[in-house]
């Protein structure tokens, strides 16, 4: 195989795979609060504590896909273009 076709091959099985994972788990973890709902702080003697929720996330924890939101996008935009 020449490596233009490798590399195609393995951006293709990257694509389908990502695809994959956004259409059986269209929610990720939060970044920033990594999936806790709040952000940890710690207290003075050092162990770590619930502080308050996470601005990002407003402490549901999860977020969406970017994969997952363009499709809902072009899903969106499919429907009402087809109405």
């Amino acid at each position: 195989m020449t490596p233009v076709l490798l590399a195609i091959a393995c951006l293709t099985a990257v694509t389908l795979g990502y695809g994959l994972l956004c259409a059986v788990s269209p929610f990720g973890d939060c970044r920033r609060c990594r999936g806790f709902g709040y952000r940890l702080t710690t207290d003075r003697r050092g162990r770590t504590r619930p502080g308050r929720l996470c601005r990002r996330c407003r402490g549901d924890r999860k977020r969406i896909r970017f994969g997952r939101h363009l499709y809902n996008i072009a899903a969106r935009l499919h429907r009402d273009g087809t109405r």
